[in-house]
């Protein structure tokens, strides 16, 4: 049997081998104490002052402040758009845990339907998380304390105050004023495109239409901020620093409220416009459009029901139509062409013609019609205007064609956008061979001429547009732009937005300004003038001219009757005036929807307007100056019969 080995063991090894790794280990833990140290170094001392930037930002935030909106006021300082205060329910989706069940919870509470739901999910997807996204706008004092009441059951969601817009007089100027509506993701985008997206942090709505959104850079102002402590919980516990915002400013309109709501009584609910302009300076007096609406219901967020209501109604009150109607002229626009007539030396104040209700064309087998069936009888250019005689107008236009009237009527502004300090403004149509051809893709013909020559044909214009052509004429060729706003308020002072003015128009014979517009007053004040009946009794004296635009074309034998025509179908009824005559302070335009005849519609409108405007002015007795020897053509012509 073997003997077992025995092994003898090495301590001195094992002591320089524990001796070695004790060294490597010491150095390890050196090395580790030492980095530790440098990175300490490095946080504490190199780098302490971003790392303080830091940690402040995690205890400081900076809250964007937003600017009260300028407020809006009539020519007369009445407030027309205010700032009124409100309470909403705001949530920050970042600080809830279970968002649908919050929203389930505040459904129950408040009562909310499914759209409000629906819109808050919509606009939680354009806005960042850490934001506040608002549920429920105008709540009412029994809502707010009802919250407060349950408040701590409801991390992340808080009622907040703000002030928002409120429109005193509703749907009386909804078309001038416009209105303010939530910022949607195309306002954010333009914003960012000009750089002013910052400006917007804290404001909730933006103008969209109107004055509100044209001037939107005045009435907006400057965003503030304000640098606050908060706790671990996002609560506020001090303000450190306050940048208040600037407001933005007042503005005061040309618009006299008054004479607005005149225009509304006297609509009562029909289709139509009325643009009243001061020709001394441009100064829009009146703007209304009928029928219109609240703008008040798209400040909170109108709902998808009530506003297909107003898209879809055949009414279209969603239209401006006092600057985006388009309209023939019919007869309002004689007088510019009679001017032209002059100018080219066509007709005289002794030219005349025999009217027998028809016009003729030489080997042409269409019969243009005047709207007496037996005619005015012998009429010259005076006469021709006052009683709106369609045959002398077929002949006038007949001589000067289609070239010559399409370049002087471009010149009143016909075509073309009047300037007005609204975007929605619509250029109309003045046809001309090119533009007939670019537009309908067909040849120009002679009768399209003739019927250009009593305002009908492609030719269209909106009813600023044809105020701003009158008010060119009135002010014998100075073509001054319409100017919604008056001025804007600096440290309590009105400070005037000057008037701004097209091209003048140049006559070579200025008598003839004095022809047209004897004749105007002759269609209001003499006895076989068209407007007399609707002006009977005017402590003021006034000039114009009544239209009746045609809608639908009738046949050859046929007569009009608007019993057998759909509504819509029926003849416009327009007029378009101004006073006083030795001196205009006012021009009118009135646009009549399928209501028939200028002079027995439309006049009769545009007297009301003129009247409360004069109503505390008292003016002498005008005496009637038969000009330019009208009258001793009354005496020649004295013998034909006359109808209103």
């Amino acid at each position: 049997m073997a003997t077992p080995r025995i092994i003898i063991r090495d301590h001195t090894a094992e002591a320089n081998l524990f001796a070695r790794r004790s060294v490597i280990a010491i150095l390890v833990i050196v090395v580790m104490i030492a980095m530790v140290l440098t990175n300490l170094h490095y946080l504490q001392v190199t780098r302490f002052e971003d790392y303080q930037t830091r940690s402040n930002g995690n205890r400081i935030k900076v809250l964007p402040v937003a600017p009260n909106r300028g407020l809006i006021y009539d020519r007369n300082g009445i407030l027309l758009a205010e700032n009124r205060p409100v309470y909403s329910l705001e949530i920050i989706p970042e600080e809830i845990d279970n968002l649908d069940q919050t929203l389930f919870e505040l459904q129950k509470l408040f009562n909310l339907d499914d759209d409000d739901i629906a819109e808050f999910h919509r606009d939680l997807k354009r806005q960042r998380r850490f934001k506040p996204v608002t549920l429920h706008n105008r709540l009412s004092p029994e809502e707010v304390a009802i919250f407060s009441a349950r408040q701590h059951l409801f991390p992340g969601v808080s009622v907040e105050a703000r002030l928002a817009r409120h429109y005193a007089y509703g749907e009386t100027l909804t078309h001038v004023l416009g209105y303010v509506a939530k910022i949607n993701k195309t306002d954010l985008q333009k914003l960012a495109e000009a750089g002013q997206e910052a400006n917007y942090a804290a404001t909730y709505d933006i103008g969209k239409l109107g004055i509100e959104k044209y001037h939107e850079e005045l009435l907006h102002g400057q965003v503030g901020y304000q640098e606050v402590e908060v706790n671990s919980k996002g609560r506020i516990i001090r303000t450190l620093d306050f940048r208040p915002p600037i407001p933005g400013q007042d503005i005061v309109l040309n618009i006299d409220l008054k004479l607005q709501q005149e225009a509304q009584k006297a609509f009562a609910g029909g289709r139509g416009s009325v643009v009243a302009i001061d020709p001394r300076d441009g100064g829009v007096l009146a703007l209304y459009s009928s029928p219109s609406y609240d703008p008040n219901l798209f400040v909170h967020g109108i709902s998808s029901k009530a506003y297909n209501l107003l898209l879809n109604s055949k009414d279209r009150p969603l239209i401006n139509r006092a600057t985006q109607g388009q309209y023939p002229p019919a007869s309002t626009v004689k007088p510019l062409l009679a001017l032209e007539g002059l100018e080219e030396n066509l007709i005289t104040t002794e030219s005349k013609i025999w009217d027998i209700g028809k016009y003729h064309l030489k080997n042409v087998e269409r019969v243009w019609r005047d709207h007496i069936p037996w005619g005015h009888g012998w009429v010259n250019v005076t006469k021709s205007i006052e009683v709106s005689c369609d045959i002398f107008f077929y002949d006038l236009a007949y001589k000067l064609g289609i070239d010559r009237i399409s370049e002087s009527m471009s010149e009143f502004g016909f075509g073309d956008y009047t300037g007005v300090d609204l975007h929605e403004e619509a250029d109309g149509f003045m046809p001309s061979r090119g533009s007939v051809r670019a537009t309908f893709n067909r040849a120009w013909y002679i009768g399209d001429t003739i019927n250009v020559g009593i305002g009908q044909s492609y030719w269209t214009t909106t009813p600023i547009q044809l105020t701003q052509a009158i008010t060119t004429l009135v002010n014998r060729g100075k073509s001054v732009i319409p100017q919604i706003i008056r001025g804007n308020m600096q440290d309590d002072r009105l400070v005037i937005e000057p008037g701004k003015e097209r091209r003048p128009i140049t006559v070579k014979n200025p008598y003839n300004w004095d022809i047209v517009m004897d004749a105007m007053y002759g269609t209001v004040n003499r006895d076989h003038g068209t407007a007399r009946k609707a002006f009977r009794n005017a402590h003021y004296t006034s000039a114009g001219k009544s239209g009746t635009a045609q809608l639908v074309t009738i046949a050859q034998d046929e007569k009009y009757d608007a019993n057998k025509v759909r509504e819509e179908h029926r003849d416009n009824a327009m007029y378009v005036g101004y006073a006083p005559y030795d001196n205009p302070q006012i021009t009118i335009s009135v646009v009549l929807e399928n209501a028939g005849h200028g002079g027995s519609e439309a006049a009769p409108i545009a007297k009301l307007m003129m009247d409360y405007y004069f109503k505390d002015q008292v003016f002498p007795k005008h005496q009637l100056i038969e000009s330019l020897s009208a009258k001793s053509h009354e005496n020649k012509l004295s013998s034909v019969k006359e109808v209103d």
